[in-house]
């Protein structure tokens, strides 16, 4: 319930922001509102301004979201170990120290997040600390310090950014178009009508929201490769090769027999779409053959 309070406040919020800000605009550069102009400007401040409040946000959604743990000072041999590897990679990346966390959970998982190069937060589950070989872990560290050092965070973002813009604005000009063709088929004028408009463009955001989340989950499956050459060249590419095959072990002993039918199968043509990370046989194959 804290989770789903505190997601929709900062979405209440980030809608005040953004109307006042494109507001602002409006009236600064005299765009007419009604215009395709003042459309496109809704679109883009709606479509990037929520794209990057939400990036300068990240940091402090992750770790309320997770309960992330914050090493300040290390209370054990594990905790400092882990702040060494960050920071020796970090180095070698040529990025700022990021801040490191640990999170409470059974699955062997890692993320990384920030604004910016040298602000970002890796973060590692107790899951992966327990289950991994040192080696293993190290590579996994190096794969979430490569997203850092590629950048990937800021151009995830910028990617969404366009693509929420053409969603808001192709829906609001298809809906027109719409309107305009039902008030010319109508003898008395009349075009949907509020309500009626406003659905339709609820249904195309929808609509166009699911086929342009498969641009961002295309980008997203390409820089999860970069990222396991990343930790492959800091952590070695056995170790990664490693870390990936048992993630894999570890995702099939999940669900066995008649259950395993039921699950979400990760090979099919078209959940591959959506997904945003590459099968972790199609990862491994793409270290093997570097």
């Amino acid at each position: 319930m804290q989770r789903i309070v505190l997601f929709l406040l900062t979405n209440l919020a980030i809608m005040v922001v953004l109307s006042i800000t494109m507001s602002i605009l409006m009236s600064v550069f005299g765009i007419d509102r009604q215009g395709m102009g003042g459309l496109l400007v809704m679109a883009s401040v709606f479509g990037f301004g929520g794209a990057f409040i939400s990036l300068l946000m990240s940091k402090w959604m992750a770790k309320r979201s997770v309960g992330a743990y914050v090493i300040e000072q290390p209370k054990n041999n594990t905790e400092k170990w882990l702040l060494e590897t960050v920071k020796r990679y970090a180095q070698q990346a040529k990025i700022g120290m990021p801040e490191v966390a640990i999170f409470d959970s059974p699955d062997m998982n890692a993320f990384a997040t920030g604004a910016n190069k040298n602000n970002a937060l890796v973060a590692v589950s107790t899951g992966l600390l327990q289950h991994m070989t040192q080696e293993e872990a190290e590579a996994v560290i190096g794969h979430e310090i490569s997203h850092v050092a590629n950048g990937d965070m800021v151009t995830l973002t910028l990617v969404q950014g366009v693509v929420n813009t053409f969603v808001i604005f192709l829906a609001r000009v298809i809906a027109g178009l719409i309107d305009n063709a039902t008030r010319s088929n109508n003898s008395n004028g009349a075009g949907l009508g509020g309500f009626a408009y406003f659905g339709i463009v609820f249904v195309l955001e929808m609509l166009l929201g699911v086929l342009a989340s498969t641009i961002v989950a295309w980008f997203s499956r390409k820089r999860e490769f970069r990222a396991d050459i990343g930790g492959a060249k800091l952590a070695g590419t056995s170790a990664m090769i490693g870390a990936l095959e048992r993630l894999k072990r570890s995702q099939e002993s999940h669900l066995e027999g008649s259950m395993m039918a039921f699950g979400i199968n990760t090979k099919s043509s078209f959940s591959q779409l959506f997904a945003t990370h590459p099968p972790l046989e199609d990862r491994i194959n793409a270290l093997k053959s570097i």
